[in-house]
């Protein structure tokens, strides 16, 4: 289910396409429900619907169902069922619940597959605001009552109702069509099928969650927050046990995959986005951020580093302060240093820029050094251009290299020189202007008041 506005996130998106460790609210109930191989699922949507089915567009095994306008979870379980294939049972996950476990779920599919209707409830200290399990005096679920409709025995009670269930479809079909809106906020509750299926003496069956924290559900930014760092904590403490060093796991943050080899350290502030692989003893210093990088063995990124799209050959060092843009391709034992910009090119084995420097859609060749200032040249406010610098060439300081063009193998480009024709290899290379000066020139000064 994930039609609901979620007015308390104060926000134009829909609540579930929030992100949570890097991927929206729905997409981790979505990862969940996919465990217990469903042959179809079915997203309720309803504000903010346009949304949430573009974010979703690729996923082909999902059926988009519109409830319009929201009358409840119970409507909402209606018109899904309405629009899905015939199945022996129905799962029900809310899209702002993104913790559930995939065991919890897998309980229910089982019960529910015995005939059961199967709710997930957890005990909580803190039970304000959410509805409540009714049980009589042998331990048997009755009802469950939500808090505005319940009165103070019920709001004592501390087990509450997770909003998780599974149930027999033809049943499910049949309770649903029964529901009626006479309650405080004349909406169709689903809660309301369990009282009907106690009455038809259906095996009502409930599974506890072992962790209250799998249970939260996400209604504001300060609860998206609080779930942030309850996953946050969990990969960090899997990834210490699988061998990863961190210096801080509470400053630590993984938004997507982190694949690694043995004896990675990573230091605090760092955030690892998308796809990103790691090998044997690479060392990540303190507030870097990795987006879809591999890292090759032994590779070392200092402090400050952004690295985005980019390949690491073995043994080579990157930062601070450095950026590898989408395309960066480095080679084994390459140095790129402090202020120095990689986009869309290749640095050969043992290369090294390691000042304040700009490469973009370069070919650079084996031991080549870059001086500090340069750069390639390689926007004309239209096209990009190419510029290949080829084997042991030495490119001197606060040098521009206008692409397209060639310096080649073993040669050297004089300081301060900009260049726009090849440069010939084995050659020194360098353009000068005379300096001008003028004799007694007189600097402009402010007028006096």
């Amino acid at each position: 289910m994930a039609a609901g506005q979620g007015k308390r996130m104060v926000s134009r998106q829909p609540k579930v396409l929030h992100r949570l460790a890097g991927r929206p609210l729905l997409s981790h109930a979505l990862m969940t429900a996919r465990g217990v191989t469903p042959q179809a699922v079915a997203v309720v949507v309803g504000h903010g619907s346009t949304a949430v089915r573009e974010a979703f567009a690729g996923e082909a095994d999902l059926v988009f169902v519109e409830q319009q306008p929201p009358r409840g979870t119970g409507d909402a379980v209606r018109v899904a069922l309405a629009a899905s294939p015939d199945a022996d049972l129905t799962l029900v996950m809310n899209g702002d619940c993104p913790l559930i476990a995939a065991d919890d779920v897998y309980r229910l599919c089982e019960a529910a597959a015995r005939g059961a209707l199967a709710w997930l409830t957890v005990k909580t200290l803190s039970p304000q605001g959410l509805g409540r399990i009714v049980r009589d005096a042998n331990g048997n679920v009755r009802a469950i009552v939500e808090e505005r409709d319940a009165n103070d025995a019920q709001k004592s009670i501390d087990e509450i109702n997770v909003g998780v269930l599974a149930a027999p479809t033809a049943h499910l079909k049949r309770w649903v069509g029964q529901l009626t809106c006479d309650n405080a906020q004349q909406e169709y509750y689903l809660t309301d099928i369990l009282a009907m299926a106690v009455r038809e003496g259906v095996s009502v069956e409930t599974v506890q969650a072992e962790d209250e924290r799998d249970t939260r559900g996400v209604n504001d930014r300060a609860q998206l927050a609080a779930i942030e760092r309850i996953v946050q904590q969990r990969q960090a403490e899997a990834l210490m046990r699988q061998g990863v060093t961190l210096a801080d796991p509470a400053r630590f943050d993984l938004r997507g995959n982190l694949r690694h080899g043995r004896d990675v350290s990573i230091d605090v502030g760092c955030v690892f986005e998308g796809e990103v692989s790691l090998g044997d003893d690479v060392e990540i210093g303190a507030h870097c951020v990795l987006r879809n990088v591999t890292l090759a063995d032994g590779v070392r990124v200092a402090p400050f580093s952004h690295l985005d799209g980019a390949e690491v050959g073995k043994q080579a060092v990157v930062g601070p302060y450095a950026r590898l843009r989408p395309g960066a391709r480095l080679a084994e034992r390459t140095h790129v240093g402090n202020f120095v910009e990689i986009k869309a090119s290749t640095l050969g084995a043992g290369s090294k820029a390691n000042h304040l420097s700009y490469l973009g859609d370069a070919e650079i060749g084996a031991n080549v050094n870059i001086g500090a200032g340069t750069i390639t040249c390689n926007y004309d406010g239209v096209s990009k251009h190419k510029t290949t610098i080829g084997d042991d060439a030495f490119i001197g300081s606060n040098t521009a290299l206008v692409a397209p063009l060639t310096v080649g193998e073993g040669a050297t480009i004089g300081a301060g020189s900009t260049l726009s024709s090849n440069a010939e290899a084995h050659a020194l290379t360098f353009t000068r202007t005379r300096p001008i000066v003028k004799e007694n020139w007189p600097r402009p000064a402010k007028k006096k008041d």
